[in-house]
């Protein structure tokens, strides 16, 4: 079990470019953690030179655990661009030992059509893991919980996994996303644990509120516990989604940090953050 960040915590906006990855890189590193999973649009100069972005890892004992890679699929159009853009970043991720490529749904206004749109979405992911699985690349699904989310409640849920072809692909829970959706949290990983590959944790309240990590209602310890009962041995990637994080997002990291080594490290046992 490894610990590290993902990128939305400093861009939250997956369509917003940005080239200040080694920045960072400099603070996931000081934080104590071993890796990003960076959103796409976040690669800046190193987009297309990926032995580039090797380079600043490895200066910093940092690995790359996944690119997030969000995607739409309404017209035939667009998903032959985006099976176009997915093949560009799985032969990337073929530089990376073990990296993922970490796929999600963009959402709309409204669940409008939702059956037909679901259906559409899974088609197409099938598509993109079968690519990935083919060229060594695990690709794995990310759901997320905005009211225009295809996947969000526990009836998109059931779809989902029942379509998903998993000879393929694999599941990224996000703590935060499923809380959002109105499930819990530690019965969907107990559930959907055969799939699970990565994972992404965020903290929220009942209220549906983003929290500080560690000031929600998310027992993460409890999580953590539980995925080690049962020998898992990939990455937790944490992000923030609070007001104060988009203000200070290196701060928030580091706050992050410490909540990890004294909260989690010590059940996780032998785990590294």
């Amino acid at each position: 079990m490894k610990f590290g960040c993902h990128g939305s915590t400093w861009e939250l906006d997956y369509d917003v470019e940005s080239d200040r990855l080694p920045e960072i890189l400099d603070t996931i590193q000081k934080a104590g953690f071993r890796g990003i999973d960076a959103q796409i649009s976040l690669l800046g100069r190193f987009k297309e030179n990926p032995q580039g972005l090797q380079q600043e890892l490895e200066r910093r004992g940092l690995e790359l655990a996944a690119l997030t890679f969000p995607f739409s699929w309404e017209t035939e159009s667009i998903q032959e661009e985006v099976l176009e853009q997915a093949a560009y970043y799985i032969k990337f991720l073929k530089n990376f030992d073990d990296a993922k490529l970490n796929f999600a749904p963009r959402v709309h206004q409204e669940r409008d059509n939702l059956r037909k749109n679901q259906l559409a979405i899974i088609e197409l992911a099938n598509k993109i893991a079968k690519m990935g699985h083919e060229n060594g690349v695990l690709c794995s699904f990310h759901p997320s919980s905005p009211p225009g989310s295809f996947f969000r409640i526990k009836e998109d849920y059931e779809l989902l996994f029942e379509k998903l072809d998993f000879r393929y692909a694999s599941y990224t829970p996000d703590a935060g996303h499923i809380a959002f959706g109105g499930m819990d949290v530690l019965e969907i990983f107990k559930k959907f644990l055969p799939h699970i590959k990565h994972v992404h944790f965020k903290d929220a309240s009942k209220s549906f509120k983003w929290e500080k990590m560690g000031t929600g209602d998310i027992d993460f310890p409890a999580i953590i516990q539980f995925l080690k009962n049962n020998s898992y041995d990939g990455w937790i990637m944490i992000e923030e989604e609070t007001n104060e994080s988009a203000a200070n997002p290196d701060d928030a990291v580091m706050d992050i940090g410490e909540y990890v080594k004294e909260n989690l490290l010590p059940i996780a046992e032998g785990a590294s953050i």
